[in-house]
């Protein structure tokens, strides 16, 4: 401030002397036309006197108007300049005593001044078009001159307010790439994008506290660790030993979002508990839950889902609530696994992948202790809505050896909280006290950002409907859970898958680099009941459409931990690839009828529709899926699918 006054000082002489001599110029001019002779010649005059007198009179009035006129404007000018002058002075000295006022708060929050300058100037100079932050209030036009902020301390900028939302004014106010979810698929595309632009900045913005993650181990093989303190490490032992943490990279890895814009080479910065609330698809920025926006080049829309709950439970009052969780974050796995240490009795509603891996991971727990645990869902058996029902059946009595409770065919009425227990009364009578709840029914896609953002959501199946490209519109791509696509083999769908959030998340980041690839990629998924139960699957897998099953005894190595051993991951999907099975070696021997119809140990189960196979089901085979995928790319009808199974070796040693 003190620079701007001094140049001030200097500048105002030089600008009341230029003035002033304009003022001159033109006070001159007029008394130059006052004594300059009229020599207007008299043939040119029609009227009046010899000599044209009337008409000098008339010039000469003209003459000594303008000349007051000038000496008007003259005086009006100097008593403008003067008083803008007084006021100017008024201004700055106010200004400063307010600045000195407050200089106390100020030195407190960013002493020393030099170090705070010196930051500030590392920042990137934000873009002429964007807003400035509701925090951070534009700085007058007197100290937007080089150095004014270093020139005096009682001049710097106030500090944020003391309720003002924390850090939001040192955010990016652009990202190139953003991605809005900070799950597998965000991830996943993060990597693609740094593989195709090295130097590409990207930001994932989360809802989560956490950095990106995996979730099957939430419900696998984190449950089976020795480590007493798993929930703080989230590192887990796989089947094959070997030892892993759930993030999929250490923080080292990412970049602070401050440091976004300046970052050299790029990078990856996640902004976390953080939720995008609004899209401006035409503006081509976000806001925030905190009202900053972040505006983007492109955009990848990777929200999810979120856990569903059941009705009859939300209107059962806060008590219940309070005992139920909707499994599926990192914080979920804390909580039961405290509430699993600390209460006599947990039961498990529903009978799908989630709800029959809990319950095998907390039966073998309850061997341990006295903890009883209780699955209960609506189908005869557990996954009785992908498995045809004998193996459903085989399924249940196996869950049952893990130390479980199977409450089958059970539709819940009413939840209620008495004495101290939960109570869950079924539609045909019978009553179930328990300590707590897990409600594992499903998943609801997160489509929070369609409204504001003018995209469509699939009527059947939820999410976000996009192109081949996976592609919603101009700039914005959606990938994992939240995505629904067209199939060109098996029509439109929508995947919860792992493998489908790597593949989908993984192209969405091509074609936001400008790759335009088609997703025809086939995902699998994979659940484990267990280290010694577990499958693969691929399509459509839906137990109401016609199945064939072929089985072989299995032997040592047809296992998840066996499986993991041979392909050195725990993420079996990490294994996979896009490749066919041309070079795939084929059995000769036939494929012998199961001897023990009550045996499944291995085998495959082909799904049809029109006689064409739509999905396929590996049970206790692994490292096969490629031969799969080719075969529901193919579309063909099949005459007899044992020979079909013959490709998959299930009856070797």
């Amino acid at each position: 401030m003190l620079t701007c006054r001094a140049v001030w000082k200097k500048l105002a002489p030089i600008a009341r002397a230029s003035s002033t001599v304009c003022r001159q110029n033109v006070s001159r001019a007029g008394l130059n036309n006052a004594r300059t002779p009229l020599c207007v010649p008299v043939a040119h005059m029609s009227t009046g006197p010899v000599g044209g007198g009337g008409d000098n009179l008339k010039y000469a009035l003209l003459v000594g108007a303008a000349f007051v006129g000038g000496i008007t404007y003259a005086v009006i000018t100097i008593r403008g300049d003067q008083e803008r002058h007084m006021e100017r002075m008024a201004e700055i000295s106010s200004r400063k005593q307010k600045s000195a006022t407050k200089q106390p708060a100020t030195q407190l929050h960013i002493e020393p001044h030099a170090a705070e300058a010196t930051k500030m100037e590392a920042l990137p100079e934000p873009k002429p078009v964007t807003p400035p932050s509701p925090e951070e209030p534009s700085p007058p036009a007197e100290v937007t001159a080089p150095g004014a902020e270093t020139a005096s301390p009682s001049e710097s900028a106030e500090p944020p307010a003391a309720d003002s939302k924390p850090a939001s004014s040192t955010l990016p106010s652009h990202a190139p790439y953003l991605l809005i979810g900070g799950g597998t698929a965000s991830f996943a595309a993060a990597r693609s994008i740094r593989a195709r632009d090295p130097g590409a900045k990207v930001l994932i913005v989360t809802d989560e506290a956490d950095l990106p993650y995996m979730r099957p181990p939430l419900s696998k093989e984190l449950w089976f660790s020795d480590d007493p303190s798993v929930t703080e490490t989230l590192r887990f032992k796989q089947w094959n030993g070997k030892e892993r943490s759930i993030y999929f990279q250490p923080p080292s890895f990412y970049i602070d979002p401050e440091e976004l814009n300046s970052a050299e080479n790029g990078g990856v910065a996640v902004l976390t508990s953080r939720k995008v609330v609004h899209m401006d698809v035409r503006g081509n920025k976000v806001k925030l839950d905190d009202d900053t926006e972040i505006s983007y080049d492109k955009c990848l829309i990777a929200t999810g889902g979120v856990p569903r709950n059941l009705q009859v439970i939300e209107r059962a009052g806060e008590e219940v609530m309070k005992r139920t969780t909707l499994f599926r974050k990192i914080e979920d796995f804390k909580s039961l696994d405290k509430v699993s240490r600390n209460m006599q009795s947990i039961t498990i509603i529903g009978g799908g992948f989630l709800g029959s891996e809990l319950a095998c991971a907390l039966g073998r727990r309850s061997s341990e202790s006295e903890l009883e645990v209780i699955q209960m869902f609506p189908e005869k058996g557990n996954m009785g809505k992908v498995l045809p029902e004998y193996l459903s059946n085989w399924t249940t009595e196996n869950v049952k050896k893990e130390g479980v409770k199977v409450i089958t065919e059970a539709l819940v009425k009413t939840v209620s909280y008495k004495d101290d227990k939960l109570e869950i009364k079924l539609k045909d009578g019978r009553l179930v006290k328990t300590d707590h709840i897990v409600a594992a029914v499903g998943l609801e896609p997160n489509v929070d950002l369609a409204k504001s953002a003018g995209l469509e959501v699939d009527s059947d199946f939820g999410g976000y409907r996009v192109n081949a490209e996976l592609q919603a519109r101009s700039n914005i791509w959606v990938a994992g859970d939240a995505a629904c696509f067209y199939d060109i083999r098996l029509g439109r769908r929508r995947v919860e898958h792992h493998d489908h959030a790597v593949v989908s998340g993984r192209l969405a980041g091509e074609n936001m680099t400008g790759a335009s690839k088609p997703y025809w990629h086939q995902s699998m998924f994979w659940s484990d009941l267990g280290p010694d139960v577990g499958y693969e699957a691929i399509g459509i897998v839906d137990s109401s459409l016609p199945t064939v099953g072929v089985f072989a005894k299995a032997t040592a190595k047809d296992t998840p931990k066996a499986a993991t051993e041979e392909s050195g991951t725990g993420i079996r999907s990490e294994s996979e690839t896009e490749d066919t099975a041309s070079s795939t070696v084929t059995s000769t021997t036939p494929a012998p009828p199961v001897e023990h119809k009550d045996e499944y140990g291995k085998g495959v189960i082909f799904y049809l529709r029109d006689k064409v196979v739509v999905g396929i089901i590996l049970w206790n085979v692994f490292n096969r899926m490629p031969i799969a995928r080719k075969i529901i790319k193919d579309g063909e009808e099949h005459a007899d699918l044992n020979e079909v199974a013959k490709l998959f070796n299930i009856h070797e040693d």
